[in-house]
């Protein structure tokens, strides 16, 4: 369903730029050598492009609105704050989905109604899905390798340009400097030098071979000698660390039902938007 909102949000775009031109007249955008490309030379094209799927856009809009009224959906602020931060996750987080969506020039706005949108789609859709325990007994069968944990490193890192830099560094922190005031003033990676160089969990293969062999071998809460790799040099401190562990059917069944409903729910989101064309009274002009 994350596919169908990003579309949602990306035609929106196409809507915008179609309502803006569409009253316009003989008006010049644009002149190539003094020949002029006027407002309706562009409104026609982009109704051309962009009408049939910007119009469609809005009647299924129209479509799940009038259901919400008819079925008495509410959707709450938190239910809207919980599936758009899951949704920002997904592309890397806030920062990252802000850049991408400065880049494409969709709306935070156009974004948050079409989650809306889709959380009201999910709850008419929801009577007609049934997930079944053997449905997901056979899921965790197989996918039980995707559920395992492996075995996992929590450390922070303070990345520096050359290994003298390094070695002072590394000499304040034996003299007993915070490793967290330490990353914010010398690290050079700006990603996490404000959080104390953390990294989080990460498991083998993540990261360089040369910075993952120091951190999987120190035991927890040592600090590392300088370590060189492509990036420079790092000094590692490792805070946790997580044993390899199967995966237990019961501690990801959630996660399972959710998986199979969602994927379930993207069918049966065109079988149910199928029916409604039929059942809708929908004149369209624009093909005319």
């Amino acid at each position: 369903m994350k596919r169908i909102i990003w579309i949602a949000g990306s035609t929106i775009v196409a809507i915008a730029l179609i309502v803006s031109f569409i009253v316009m007249s003989e008006k010049s955008v644009a002149s190539v050598n003094g020949e002029k490309i006027s407002e309706k030379e562009l409104n026609e094209l982009l109704v051309s492009q962009y009408g049939s799927e910007a119009l469609d856009s809005l009647i299924t809009e129209k479509i799940i609105s009038q259901e919400k009224k008819k079925e008495k959906i509410k959707i709450s602020e938190e239910e809207l704050d919980a599936e758009m931060t899951t949704y920002m996750e997904s592309y890397g987080g806030e920062d990252a989905f802000k850049d991408i969506l400065a880049s494409s020039g969709v709306e935070m706005s156009a974004v948050e109604k079409n989650i809306e949108n889709y959380l009201v789609t999910k709850k008419l859709l929801e009577p007609r899905i049934a997930v079944t325990d053997e449905e997901m007994k056979e899921y965790f069968e197989e996918n039980k390798d995707s559920y395992a944990q492996a075995e996992q490193v929590q450390a922070s890192h303070i990345l520096v340009e050359d290994e003298a830099i390094a070695k002072e560094v590394r000499k304040k922190l034996e003299d007993g400097q915070d490793f967290s005031e330490l990353a914010a003033e010398y690290s050079t990676d700006a990603s996490n030098s404000g959080s104390g160089g953390e990294l989080g969990y990460f498991a083998r293969g993540e990261m360089v071979s040369e910075f993952e062999d120091v951190a999987f071998s120190l035991e927890v809460g040592k600090i590392s000698d300088p370590v060189k790799t492509e990036h420079g040099y790092h000094i590692i401190k490792v805070t946790d660390k997580k044993e390899a562990k199967e995966a237990v059917f019961e501690d990801v069944k959630e996660d399972i039902q959710t998986a199979l409903f969602d994927s379930k729910m993207e069918s049966e989101y065109t079988t149910w938007l199928d029916e409604k064309f039929e059942e809708y009274k929908i004149e369209n002009f624009l093909e005319v």
